[in-house]
């Protein structure tokens, strides 16, 4: 049987400082080293998520944007895409119509960017973009008009909850919708991307690709729900939401205390021991539990 094993990134495989510890970089490399097959899925995008996972020099494949693409970390070549249909347009509308000038993800004439109109941003968004300075994809436009431009993929509202909550309410069975607060500025998000996209999807997608027959994910956010659903095993970290906590195999320890790690380097090396001596015949009549944490 060969495992997929795929984590979150902010909460749950980075530190509180946004990044991987060097313990964490070490044992991931060394068990991708020795045939662990391991990705991450985020919502980040692939620049962000490669700048704060950059001592992860493994060969993995990155699940980004909340599962709306999958990516080669060797070649940046995108294996798996989901953009909008036309009908973006209308939502793009209804937003403005009710005065929410979202950040608009895109590629534009092949290359991915990022639209605001930078006279409507609301002082989350410019938090959110002042943390984003220099980044290539970076698309300051002159009027609403011009966020409608492109194969657009993924939109971003950072704006009140009595502004967001409604639009939430109105796409969140149309679209795949996210509401909930940045865990590092608290403000409040709403995040719509193509009803095929989510971290599940992607995935299923993934396993499909990699013919792994089993699936173990590490998660710490109710946008984490549907990959636990749909894993073997799943493992909250300590810090995860509660809400989270109810879906899991077992909870572990907190991000801050490279909890997948740990975990990795204890029961991936126990697996690979298990199976070795499965093959050669000792365990055939014996029902192996594995442990957990």
């Amino acid at each position: 049987m060969t495992t997929l094993y795929v984590s979150d990134l902010d909460g749950t495989l980075l530190r509180s400082n946004e990044t991987t510890s060097e313990y964490t970089n070490s044992i991931i490399n060394g068990l991708a080293d020795r045939g662990m097959i391991f990705s991450y899925a985020t919502a980040r995008s692939l620049i962000t998520a490669k700048k704060v996972t950059n001592g992860i020099k493994a060969k993995i494949p990155l699940i980004v944007y909340n599962g709306a693409f999958i990516i080669d970390n060797v070649t940046d070549d995108i294996l798996v895409a989901n953009y909008f249909d036309e009908s973006v347009k209308d939502v793009l509308d209804e937003l403005f119509t009710n005065q929410v000038y979202p950040i608009v993800y895109a590629y534009i004439d092949e290359k991915e960017k990022f639209s605001f109109v930078p006279e409507l941003c609301t002082i989350g968004m410019n938090k959110f973009l002042n943390s984003r300075r220099g980044d290539i994809r970076t698309n300051a436009v002159k009027s609403v008009d011009d966020l409608k431009y492109g194969d657009v993929f993924y939109i971003t509202c950072i704006d009140s909850s009595g502004k967001l909550k409604p639009i939430y309410d109105k796409y969140k069975n149309i679209f795949h919708c996210v509401y909930q607060k940045d865990i590092y500025t608290n403000e409040q998000w709403l995040e719509i991307m193509p009803l095929a996209v989510s971290k599940s999807n992607a995935i299923k997608q993934l396993q499909k690709l990699l013919k792994c027959d089993k699936l173990v994910v590490f998660g710490d956010g109710k946008n984490d729900i549907d990959m636990f659903e749909l894993a073997d095993e799943s493992y909250a970290v300590q810090n995860a939401h509660e809400e989270l906590k109810k879906y899991a195999t077992a909870i572990i320890s907190s991000n801050d205390e490279d909890a997948v790690a740990h975990w990795l380097e204890k029961n991936y090396i126990w697996q690979i021991q298990v199976c070795r001596i499965k093959k050669i015949g000792i365990f055939e009549e014996i029902d192996i539990k594995w442990p957990s944490n």
